[in-house]
């Protein structure tokens, strides 16, 4: 029978060879302890076992050495992993019998699968890097974000007693613009807004004389003065319109053979580009006009169908369109430039006529279904003829104003009086407000 206490030695020899034998299948990875057979890092548990019990006897531990020779011979016979280590027996007998029924149940058990990897990272930063702060903070929008950067500089005063001061001092001095400049600003800022599509606004009055032309002009100049892209103007008036006289002077016209639109309307199938288009067009600067036929038994001749084939070719090219109509809503054209109009000029006058006309016209138009044009039109009166003191014009615009959307007053000016060539150079500050006021007005009316 076997000696209880060369068991007992056994027993713990091979009880201390398990950790230690663990512990040498244990390498460094990156700093860190991982098992070599599996290749994950081991569970770290508390070892209970390692204290003992009070009023229990002491178990007694081999040597390093020795528990390591057992160990290796253990690896040699069995390579199976090791079960975890029991807790420490009251009884030293019952420690032999238990580690031997585990050595016995060692060479049966086949060997456990290894863990899979955890996706619990092994460690966890306390506090974020710089990096994770950069990662987590959101990127600018440099486009909406003006002075992100640099510090935003006041715009640049022109004119005046600020646009002096900043010139004599080379810049050091920069008051801003004043009142005045921003109000010209915003003006600029409305003509100029970008459209997506093509409009036509037509321009027209009951009564001869009173401005309609010369409004169609020197609103046309402003347009094409503000706008990134040039607009174009169409004289459709049936009583040998002058539009493209106002713009270029009448000597230059009849100097360049000037093409009309009829004879556009003979040969429109074969325009198929804004270069082809251009030979039957004029330009003063960059506004584009199509001239009205000058023969009145020709120039009455244009119908609805005719003026629409116009105005969709003018489409294609050209966003702001604006159309010279004649004295009168009832000839042959007015039809199709009416459907085709998204917003209407009424040139109106401050003589008694001139005002009941206007009054007239926008009666007409919303007895008739043009309702909405009627209720957004933009209604100017051209001091053109001074009359006197007894007109009350207060009381004119009044009356204008309550039955459109807006009423604009243009200021007398000889530049626009003397019915010649209108260019915005010699037109008073006064007056080339007042046609910057119309042309974003019309701008805005585009929706």
């Amino acid at each position: 029978m076997p000696d209880p206490a060369d068991q007992n030695a056994r027993a713990h020899a091979e009880d201390a060879g398990q950790p230690q034998r663990r512990r040498r299948d244990l390498r460094r990875a990156d700093g860190e302890l991982t098992d070599v057979r599996t290749g994950t890092m081991p569970a770290v548990t508390p070892n209970t076992s390692s204290q003992p019990d009070a009023g229990q006897p002491a178990t007694t531990r081999t040597s390093w050495a020795e528990a390591a020779a057992a160990a290796d011979e253990a690896k040699q016979a069995t390579p199976v992993p090791a079960p975890t280590r029991p807790p420490a027996s009251a009884e030293p007998a019952a420690a032999a019998t238990t580690s031997a029924r585990q050595s016995d149940s060692a060479q049966q058990v086949p060997p456990m699968p290894a863990d899979a990897p955890s996706d619990t990272p092994a460690f966890r930063r306390s506090r974020p890097t710089v990096a994770d702060t950069i990662a987590d903070s959101p990127m600018p929008d440099f486009i909406s974000s003006p002075g992100l950067f640099v510090k935003e500089q006041k715009p640049r005063p022109v004119g005046g007693f600020r646009g002096a001061l900043y010139k004599l001092t080379g810049g050091a001095w920069n008051l801003g613009p004043g009142a005045k400049q921003r109000q010209e600003d915003e003006l600029a800022r409305r003509i100029s807004r970008q459209l997506q599509g093509s409009y036509n606004t037509a321009v027209l009055s009951l009564k001869g004389g009173i401005g309609k032309t010369s409004t169609t002009v020197g609103v046309g100049l402003t347009l094409a003065e503000y706008r990134g892209d040039a607009p174009c103007a169409i004289d459709a008036n049936p009583d040998s319109g002058d539009l493209v006289e106002r713009a270029l002077g009448e000597g230059i016209y009849q100097q360049a053979s000037p093409r009309t639109i009829t004879d556009l309307l003979k040969n429109i199938e074969s325009v198929d580009s804004l270069t082809a288009l251009a030979r039957y067009m004029h330009h003063a600067g960059r506004l584009h006009l199509i001239a009205g036929e000058q023969d009145p038994e020709v120039s009455d001749s244009l119908t609805a169908e005719e003026y629409l084939r116009i105005r969709k070719l003018v489409s294609s090219y050209y966003s702001v369109a604006l159309t010279d109509c004649g004295t009168g809503v009832t000839h042959n054209a007015m039809s199709g430039i009416l459907q085709s109009a998204d917003n209407l000029v009424i040139a109106a006058g401050y003589a008694v006529s001139g005002a009941k006309r206007a009054r007239s016209t926008l009666h007409w138009l919303a007895s008739h279904g043009y309702e909405d044009l009627a209720r957004n039109a933009i209604v100017v009166i051209t001091d053109k003829d001074e009359v006197s003191s007894r007109v009350d014009k207060d009381a004119i615009e009044e009356h204008l104003a309550g039955i459109c959307r807006e009423l604009i007053a243009v200021p007398h000016d000889r530049g626009v009086a003397d019915g010649d060539l209108v260019t915005l150079d010699v037109l008073k500050p006064e007056t080339r407000r007042a046609y910057k006021e119309i042309a974003a007005a019309i701008v805005d009316g585009y929706r």
